[in-house]
């Protein structure tokens, strides 16, 4: 069997088994943890309904994962559950004391996962994705609205908004369990009428408010009259008061003066006069404290002088000594660098001249040690070779020389025959090429010293052959 007969039918099975597994991994279906993989088809399975009766349903499902879909058989179809948001307002609608309102209220709906609702859900909304459940659900809400609008009246849906929204979700719940849904949250954004009754409403609050408001205004700007009275009457008292104790403050003030005046006389010249005597005393000081500010100022100039020479001779050591110190280093240590990398050079090349002579003298005795091999194993091939292997050789080699000496006669585009006594011109051509093939073995002895002929005797001779049987 050849190889390519069983390549031929693997390769077909392995393709097939691929084209299965393709086929296998794009039945098998995925949904979110949003949806519901519904598959129809197939065998049909019984569920119990809550009520006890059992039913025959052709489909299953699988909320958010995936499962294995049958080709051919099942089909596959998602359910949304993730929740939705209605905005709803509704017309004008009479409430329970026959006032038009008009009511918007927002709610947040989605299927429920159990599975008599999931199975509602399925048979009402399939196929009609997030658009239909939302009309629908809006649909059926706002008529729940108002119905919970026409048994409340105005004030009772103002005031209780959350008993509104109760009523509501009361109400819905029934309808909603039917068709699979569930309503999360619900809140009543605002209500209006057309006919201004709210606004009627509150007119008396507004009014009774603004009456309380005025009367509060009046009352508070009467005590405010009577009490900025008061508080001037008591004011002009006390600044009459205070007038005259300011009087009498004056003049005791004044008569404390005149005293004070002459005490501060004296005071002052006495503090003239040590004034004078203190100053005469700081000036003095202050020219000995001068004095030894110029030593110090002086003392300093030498020390920054010394500093400033010192200076100048670090900037000149690391500007000039030191650089020239590093070039020296530097140049140095090239020279060093310089001097082994050419001893290293010369020795590497060293070592490879001497490997190389060394491979070379191995390749030419291995070379040598061959050739002799082969000479040796050619003579003794030639020594075991019989009377018809040699003719053989002998007889093959004859053409391939005539060939060799006919050559040159081929390349000729003319050639002249002119007869004579000693037969046709043309046989004269032939005799000749065999006369240079009978003096081939003479040129081959005169040119290597080896006697052919003599050595085909020796070999074909009965006397030879005997000789090489006996031993």
């Amino acid at each position: 069997m050849t190889p390519l007969s069983w390549i031929i039918p693997t390769a077909i099975i392995i393709v097939l088994v691929a084209l299965i597994i393709l086929v296998l991994a794009k039945q098998y279906r995925k949904v979110g943890p949003n949806e519901i993989l519904i598959v129809a088809g197939g065998r049909k399975r019984t569920i119990v309904l809550p009520d006890g009766r059992r039913l025959k349903i052709g489909y299953r499902y699988r909320l958010g994962g995936g499962t294995f879909v049958i080709p051919f058989i099942e089909s596959v179809y998602t359910l949304p559950v993730d929740v939705i948001t209605l905005n709803l307002k509704t017309p004008e609608v009479l409430t329970y004391n026959g006032v038009p309102i008009m009511a918007e209220a927002t709610a947040q709906v989605r299927i429920d996962t159990s599975d008599e609702a999931i199975r509602l859900a399925a048979e009402q909304f399939l196929g009609q994705g997030r658009e239909g459940i939302r009309d629908v659900a809006a649909t059926v809400l706002e008529g729940k609205m108002r119905e919970v609008i026409g048994r409340m009246t105005v004030e009772e849906i103002y005031r209780g908004r959350q008993e509104f929204a109760n009523r509501v979700r009361e109400a819905i719940k029934e309808d909603f369990s039917r068709m699979g849904l569930v309503m999360i949250s619900f809140s009543l954004k605002d209500i209006s009428d057309p006919q201004g009754y709210l606004e009627a409403l509150s007119r008396p609050q507004i009014a009774a408010a603004r009456r309380d408001a005025a009367i509060a205004q009046a009352e508070t700007e009467k005590e405010a009259i009577i009490k900025s009275s008061e508080a001037r009457k008591e004011g002009e008292i006390a600044r009459l008061a205070a007038e005259a104790m300011i009087a009498k403050a004056q003049w005791e003030n004044e008569a404390k003066r005149a005293e004070s005046q002459v005490m501060v006389n004296q005071k002052k010249a006495q503090a003239d006069f040590a004034y004078e005597l203190e100053r005469h005393k700081l000036t003095q000081e202050i020219k000995r404290e001068e004095a030894k500010v110029k030593q110090i100022e002086k003392q300093e100039a030498i020390k920054i002088e010394e500093l400033e020479i010192m200076r100048r001779q670090k900037e000149l050591e690391a500007s000039v000594i030191k650089p020239a110190d590093a070039r020296k280093y530097q140049i140095m240590a090239e020279a060093e660098a310089e001097e082994y990398r050419i001893q290293a050079e010369a020795k590497g090349k060293t070592e490879a001249l001497r490997l190389e002579g060394q491979v070379e003298a191995e390749t030419i005795r291995l070379k040598g040690m061959a050739e002799a091999e082969a000479m040796l194993q050619r003579a003794k091939a030639w020594e075991r070779l019989n009377q018809a292997a040699l003719l053989e050789m002998y007889f093959k080699t004859l053409p391939e020389l005539a060939r060799a000496v006919a050559e040159p006669l081929s390349k000729i585009e003319k050639i002249i025959i002119v007869g004579s006594d000693k037969g046709i011109g043309a046989s004269r051509l032939t005799a000749q090429v065999a006369e240079i093939l009978a003096q081939m073995p003479e040129v081959v002895k005169s040119l290597t010293g080896v006697d052919f002929q003599q050595w085909l005797r020796d070999k074909l001779t009965p006397e030879a052959k005997s000789e090489k049987q006996e031993s």
